[in-house]
């Protein structure tokens, strides 16, 4: 049912998933990409060999002085091509996301919409790599600040946002002068592979060499390659916490560096001044939105005694009325997980619950004939628990909102929030204007995003993306989160004909 889409895209159903621009080779072992929404084989994917990796990495020393020696506003020139041509493409490329990793149409179409909104963030940005002027205490003498490309940066993405976080990394590194490596995940391939199309042609198309972006294939043994690799200075890796302490071990062995996205559990509080109806739509979209299966999908609903009896009944009323389906057609609220291993995941976390103590209030399971066939299909589950449980501690990657309780003050609200590992996005609904600064202050909310009447998912480009703790410290997208990909360098320029000594030091000859 995509194979317009992928024709479109420039992909056929059996291909080489290893690119270092315009030529594409591979040959390592076989990758084959099947879609959650119907069990159906999409295409085979040829996955990189070690000797693939080292041609890639070969090009892309050749690429970078090149690539770096350009005017940075030329740079962002072909980020402007590439947005425009995303544009053009939005649909079928919104599409093939959808039905790779599974999440709704209309999410298809906003994860592209993500990457357009970068382009346009970043081509403004390559006019303003700025440093700073700094006043010397040595007369005659100017010192500033500026900063340059690191060289290449090696990109590792996950299932979940098989297009996005790429181009929130390769946007920015690009502009920044960097040449980029991509490493996504083995189970979306075809989604990296057409985004390595597009880019490509563009490169082609303005006369610029190999290597300036490519692509490699493959398991975490390809990743590992990366991780280890010096030739690489900054390496920046989206995934589970797991994943992220080992590429932060790797990496920081080299003493090089990392911009790590990995795992949240984030929380909504509800104070008795929240408007509840916006609370019903914010929480529901943060929990069952991408089934479950985003970083910032809301885990734990922390909710005042006073208005908890409310909020179960018109949360438990709300998931009556959830469809769940084929994501391609918009009438679905939900789509499916991204494989039968995510349901086992889910299935493990369900029995958890119960023996550690919690209530199930909506029922889950496994969905069953004829439109589920995939096997992937879950229904969305409430459970009422306390906050400490071990499994409520955990980042479960599935439709499962845990509804907490909490007596007092926001103070005892936020306390139950931050009392997790994990630190990336988080959300209070009050009309409060005092909770809702308590909740924003150096004593409240700990995480890397901190909202005020919205929920914890969907996070806008304009702002620095990431979290804390055990989230991995690292900043994407917007703010000043193009330094990132950047070294600086401080300069200092005696215009005398001394040489004076800072802080005063004496030393004549």
């Amino acid at each position: 049912m995509i194979k317009n889409e992928l024709r479109t895209l420039g992909i056929d159903t059996v291909t080489d998933g290893t690119s270092t621009g315009c030529k594409w080779f591979a040959s390592g072992e076989q990758i084959i990409s099947f879609s959650p929404v119907d069990g159906k084989t999409i295409g085979q994917v040829t996955a990189s060999s070690r000797k693939d990796y080292n041609k890639v990495l070969e090009v892309a020393e050749t690429a970078k002085k090149i690539w770096a020696d350009i005017p940075a506003p030329k740079r962002g020139e072909i980020v402007r091509q590439l947005g425009d041509k995303l544009r053009e493409l939005k649909p079928v490329l919104g599409k093939l996301v959808s039905y790779e990793m599974g999440k709704s149409y209309q999410e298809g179409l906003g994860e592209v919409q993500e990457m357009i909104d970068i382009c346009d963030f970043a081509v403004g940005i390559s006019r303003q790599l700025y440093g700073n002027t700094i006043h010397s205490e040595r007369p005659g003498h100017r010192m500033y600040d500026q900063y340059h490309p690191l060289g290449i940066v090696g990109i590792i993405t996950a299932f979940n946002f098989p297009v996005a976080v790429w181009a929130w990394n390769s946007a920015l590194a690009l502009i920044c002068g960097n040449i980029v490596i991509w490493k996504p995940s083995e189970k979306t391939p075809l989604c990296a592979i057409a985004c390595q199309h597009i880019l490509a042609d563009i490169l082609k198309a303005n006369k610029l060499p190999e290597g300036i972006s490519s692509l490699i294939t493959g398991d975490a043994e390809v990743g590992r390659w990366m991780t280890a690799d010096s030739r690489i200075p900054l390496i920046s890796a989206t995934g589970s916490t797991r994943m992220g302490r080992q590429v932060a071990m790797t990496v920081a062995e080299r003493l090089g560096k990392t911009l790590l996205e990995l795992g949240g559990n984030n929380a909504i509080i509800v104070t008795p001044n929240a408007d509840l109806k916006m609370t019903i739509i914010g929480t529901v979209f943060g929990a069952v939105g991408t089934a479950g299966q985003r970083c910032t999908s809301t885990r734990r609903l922390i909710v005042h005694e006073s208005i908890y009896d409310q909020v179960r009944k018109s949360l438990i009323e709300a998931y009556k009325q959830l469809k769940i389906g084929d994501p391609l057609d918009t009438q679905h609220h939900m789509g499916p997980l991204i494989d039968t291993d995510a349901v086992q995941i889910y299935l493990n976390a369900l029995a958890k619950i119960e023996e550690q103590g919690g209530k199930i209030l909506v029922e889950g399971g496994v969905l069953e004939g004829a439109g589920y066939e995939s096997g992937c299909y879950v229904t969305p589950v409430i459970a009422e628990v306390e906050n400490h449980l071990d499994i409520v501690q955990e980042e479960t990657f599935a439709p499962i909102l845990y509804l907490i309780k909490y007596s007092g003050d926001v103070h005892h609200a936020i306390d139950l929030q931050n009392n997790v590992s994990q630190g990336l996005s988080s959300a209070i609904m009050t009309t409060n204007l005092r909770e809702a600064e308590v909740f924003l202050s150096q004593n409240g909310s700990d995480c890397g995003i901190a909202n005020v009447n919205i929920g914890t998912s969907g996070a806008e480009i304009g702002g620095a993306f990431g979290g804390e703790k055990d989230t991995g410290g690292g900043r994407e997208s917007g703010s000043d989160a193009w330094k990132v990909y950047m070294r600086r360098q401080t300069n200092t320029i005696n215009y005398t004909t001394s040489l004076p000594l800072a802080q005063g030091i004496k030393f004549d000859l």
